[in-house]
């Protein structure tokens, strides 16, 4: 990361091939289409290369920053393709800052691809504990992308009710994963 604020090329690549089918596969996950997968991968590391800067090189935070920046990315062009009533903000540096790039809590801990790897069986444990309910809603949040209104306007519910199973699958989620 550093050597890529230095616009150093070969960075780049060799964080893309070191990134790139995790990063594609978390993609796939959100836009199954083959072909948008494909593009949101080339803007993500077109992103990194003009945005290296709003890294946080005291953390160093490497695969949750490119996780959670694929995650955002992936999840904003759904909901730009998505057909909608609501207006979509314009896509430009200030909107990407803020929607887009990540950005952490100072003390969090930081998590690399081996240490993901190892509790992936735990947090795939924990979620399997949540109701089809809780799983239904993280995912339409998560993974689709949609709001908590937009989840409310989907499941045909108030948007307190949507509110209250997010909050309470992401509770039940923490104290699982707490106890595993």
């Amino acid at each position: 990361m550093h050597e890529i604020s230095q616009f150093e090329s070969r960075a780049l690549e060799e964080l893309y091939d070191r990134y790139a089918p995790l990063l594609y596969t978390v993609i796939k996950k959100i836009a199954p289409d083959q072909v948008v997968a494909e593009q949101i991968l080339v803007e993500v590391f077109v992103i990194i290369w003009r945005k290296i800067q709003q890294f946080d090189f005291k953390t160093g935070n490497v695969f949750s920053w490119l996780v959670t920046l694929v995650r955002n990315k992936a999840v904003d062009t759904l909901r730009r393709e998505r057909p909608t009533t609501a207006t979509i903000d314009i896509y430009d540096d200030v909107y990407e800052d803020y929607y887009v790039l990540p950005s952490f809590a100072k003390d969090m801990d930081s998590l690399d691809y081996n240490t993901a790897f190892t509790i992936k069986p735990k947090i795939e444990k924990s979620l399997s504990k949540l109701t089809d309910t809780q799983k239904y809603v993280l995912h339409l949040a998560y993974y689709e992308g949609y709001t908590i209104d937009e989840i409310a306007d989907k499941l045909n519910v108030p948007v307190d009710t949507v509110r209250g199973k997010v909050m309470t699958a992401l509770h039940s989620l923490r104290d699982y994963l707490i106890r595993e």
